[in-house]
């Protein structure tokens, strides 16, 4: 009896220190985990809401760049990671929806083992081709491909990205057959494109609009439902010949589950706060992002939407990875 009141005390005791901790939230360094390398577009908005949390919360923010597997690698570290609230992941819809439906074998549950906090950012991206590539649209890629199938080549930023799967919707509805090289991040997938190792990419715009702007890259269609801001000039894909077409992708922070409510309320009102700065939209916008904020329940609504979405075009493409 004595052993188990002690234990029980013990565990009072350490309940009353973990909920003095999560009100003093936080007293120490926070640390981001972006799965993805320096340079991309995950990376991008990484390092700007890492800046930007620092001045809310009062303490260092420091980004670890994780990359590898689609993202999975860095995902897998913070479900793993203490739900202490000291470590946070920049998760993309592309970790928590499209990758359950890739994989055959993840070692984490998107729903289960991550308690949303807000979706940041949303973008399009951008089909961008080599200018090598002898096509100047949508149209004439289309036809190039069907010309040579099998040759031509596109870069994602690793198996299971929204890059990966704008490629194979792309695929799947105009019928082409193209080969898939995955890189480990947007960055040295672009490098290579630039250098003409591969043909083409349906890259996210940050990443690519320095290369675009200086002629280096050609941008024949963004993926989304309506032109980006950035290149007014640029048709949707659907626009350009492939009615229906339509694939974004939205960037979000996540902490472990199990993260106490009140830590997570804490770090919801210092992103939602951040998002309404005109700083920070104005910095992002100029690069292709749109600005965004939710409440944790509204991401975890729109992570099921999104697995359910990216389910059906997974298993109609055909893409998988063991």
């Amino acid at each position: 009896m004595k052993l188990l009141h002690k234990l029980a005390l013990a565990l009072a005791l350490a309940a009353i220190a973990f909920g003095t901790q999560a009100q003093n939230y936080p007293i120490k360094p926070i640390r981001l985990v972006c799965p993805f390398p320096p340079g991309g577009a995950v990376d991008i908005a990484s390092r700007a809401v890492a800046h930007e949390l620092q001045q809310v919360l009062g303490q260092p923010v420091t980004v670890d760049n994780r990359p590898g597997a689609g993202g999975n690698i860095g995902a897998d570290a913070v479900a793993k990671s203490a739900p202490d609230g000291y470590t946070l992941l920049m998760t993309t819809s592309g970790i928590m929806a499209i990758n359950p439906a890739l994989y055959s074998r993840l070692p984490f549950d998107t729903v289960k083992d991550f308690a949303p906090v807000s979706v940041l950012v949303s973008l399009n991206n951008v089909l961008v081709v080599n200018p090598s590539v002898p096509a100047k649209s949508v149209k004439e890629l289309i036809a190039l491909a069907k010309a040579q199938p099998g040759k031509l080549t596109y870069a994602s930023s690793g198996n299971g990205t929204s890059i990966h799967l704008s490629g194979e919707l792309f695929k799947s509805m105009t019928g082409v057959d193209l080969l898939h090289i995955p890189y480990k991040g947007s960055s040295p997938a672009v490098t290579d494109l630039l250098g003409g190792q591969v043909n083409m990419m349906f890259d996210n715009i940050p990443s690519s609009l320095p290369h675009i702007r200086a002629g280096k890259l050609r941008a024949l269609a963004v993926t989304g439902s309506k032109r980006s801001q950035l290149l007014p000039d640029v048709p949707t894909i659907a626009e350009a010949g492939v009615p229906g077409y339509d694939s974004y992708v939205w960037f979000g922070i996540v902490a472990p589950a199990g993260t106490p409510p009140e830590i997570i309320a804490r770090l919801n009102a210092a992103l939602v706060k951040i998002a309404a700065t005109p700083a920070f939209r104005d910095r992002l916008s100029a690069q292709g992002y749109d600005v965004l904020s939710t409440t944790p329940e509204q991401m975890a609504i729109s992570i099921r939407g999104e697995i359910a979405k990216w389910g059906k075009i997974v298993k109609t493409s055909g893409a998988h990875v063991d």
